[in-house]
């Protein structure tokens, strides 16, 4: 897992070119992409994953797009939603984002994985492992009571961190299409 500090101008850039190249890494050209927002509009810190989804559904791009604050996922229809996409792809690649807390030194750091994403572990919700990339946002400090930290966070912390993933995504995604364009008309 790697950290990004989304202050610093060059580790943005890092994260965008990491994702591109993960997907590249991990993905196979018939394989299609689903991007899975974890997340909830109903506390500002778990918000993230629908910010995320809202922008990037209205950004059109080659990508499925799961989770928006008109029709989160979460953890009361995660496992429904994992079921619907498996029955309209097939092998799809799928990219799980959320919220999560860290330490005070990671608090507005974007984190990418190689792995799947365990969402709702902060609160001790038992739900199932998703995605064969994961990119979390640390909006808040873990603490003995992650359920009221949810609820206190800052909106202005959480709105950096999506636009960066957002547009990290949206450049990512762009440049795959163009590599897969390219690498056709060759």
């Amino acid at each position: 897992m790697t950290y990004y500090n989304i202050e610093q101008l060059q580790e943005k850039l890092s994260f965008q070119m990491d994702l591109t190249n993960l997907i590249l890494a991990k993905r196979t050209a018939s394989q299609p992409i689903v991007i899975l927002c974890i997340g909830t509009d109903r506390a500002t810190g778990d918000c993230l994953g629908p910010i995320i989804g809202t922008s990037l559904m209205v950004n059109s791009m080659n990508a499925t797009v799961y989770g928006s604050l008109l029709t989160p996922v979460h953890a009361n229809n995660l496992k429904t939603i994992i079921q619907e996409i498996y029955v309209q792809f097939e092998n799809p690649f799928i990219i799980a984002i959320d919220a999560c807390l860290g330490i005070p030194e990671h608090i507005g750091h974007i984190t990418l994985s190689s792995n799947s994403l365990c969402p709702g572990e902060s609160i001790q919700k038992n739900l199932p492992h998703i995605g064969d990339i994961s990119i979390t946002g640390i909006v808040n400090q873990a603490s003995h009571s992650n359920f009221l930290i949810l609820q206190s966070t800052r909106l202005h912390h959480v709105m950096l961190l999506a636009n960066t993933i957002s547009s990290g995504l949206s450049i990512a995604l762009q440049t795959i299409q163009s590599c897969s364009i390219s690498s056709q008309s060759a």
